[in-house]
């Protein structure tokens, strides 16, 4: 076990765990009321939802060992479920297909199956369940379970509780990886309470970042004169990092600046928060000047960046 890890986050998954499969009911004896476990289930689901695949497919795709799976192909084909037959360029590969018995008790698990999330999902309110499809979807993500390029976002105004999302997650996320404190979190909630107050939504804007309904990442950008806006509190979750996100949500920034009429975007920002400091080169910052301070409990150095935005 990585020495970073807490026991009580140990203890934390493996409660939910056992939580979990026991309101699903994976304990029993059948799944679902039904004669198959749950493995015969997941092996049945990946047959009728796939092309004859070969076992060695199966067991890649399924991490099972070859053996383990063998068997249980075989309690299938002994049931009258399953057949085997040679594949069409490679004779050695037995291709594996369904009955109409299987397919049969295929639909049937899969009915009780949606059944049974219905009604879990129907105990819920619409706003439970949101919350809990997009606490599913973070799981998955940061567990690995939906590659990177298959995750898809969308930048949109903030909605009731986001501001404050913003001030809670550039307090916990600086705080945990820079250890700065809690006067950073001070000065985010001093900048978001005077857009939420005095934002003029002609020039002005703030863009939340959301996937699967999850609030992920966030950029201000906010006037300081009639010729100069300033592109504030930039922030991606670490789960969201790698996306092309936080490029994203600069690029509208940008954009939208240019057609409020600004001529210049500034911004200030550490010469420790390298990511950031990437993506403003990217989109055409220059680095003005440079000054020590202390702040947030720690000696900085601050940067001021600006990007000319009038063609000349």
């Amino acid at each position: 076990m990585a020495a970073s890890v807490a026991e009580g986050q140990v203890a934390a998954v493996r409660r939910f765990n056992r939580f979990y499969t026991q309101r699903i009911g994976v304990l029993e004896e059948g799944l679902l009321n039904s004669a198959f476990s749950l493995t015969e289930a997941r092996v049945l689901y990946e047959l009728a939802n796939r092309e004859n695949p070969a076992a060695a497919d199966l067991c890649r795709d399924l991490g099972f060992d070859a053996g383990y799976l063998s068997r249980i192909l075989g309690r299938l084909v002994r049931r009258g479920l399953l057949t085997k037959s040679a594949g069409q360029t490679d004779g050695r590969r037995r291709r594996l297909a369904l009955t109409e018995a299987g397919r049969a008790a295929f639909a049937t698990l899969d009915g009780a199956s949606r059944q049974q999330v219905a009604a879990l999902l129907g105990g819920l309110s619409p706003a439970g369940r949101e919350r809990l499809l997009a606490a599913m979807a973070s799981v998955a993500r940061l567990l690995g379970g939906q590659p990177a390029g298959a995750v898809s976002y969308i930048l949109r105004p903030p909605r009731s509780g986001d501001l404050g999302r913003v001030v809670s997650r550039h307090g916990a996320l600086y705080a945990g990886e820079y250890g700065w404190d809690e006067s950073f979190e001070v000065l985010v909630a001093g900048i978001v309470a005077d857009f939420a107050k005095n934002q003029d939504p002609k020039r002005e804007r703030c863009w939340i970042a959301e996937v699967d309904g999850e609030a992920i990442g966030a950029v201000f950008l906010v006037r300081q004169s009639d010729e100069v806006a300033k592109l504030r509190l930039l922030y991606v979750e670490p789960e969201a990092r790698g996306l092309g996100i936080g490029a994203r949500l600069v690029e509208e920034a940008v954009r939208f600046a240019r057609q409020a009429g600004y001529a210049t975007l500034t911004l200030w920002t550490n010469d420790i928060l390298t990511a950031a400091r990437r993506l403003y080169e990217a989109a055409g910052f220059r680095l003005i000047r440079e000054e020590p301070h202390h702040s947030f409990g720690h000696d900085l150095v601050g940067q001021y960046w600006e990007l000319g935005l009038v063609s000349h």
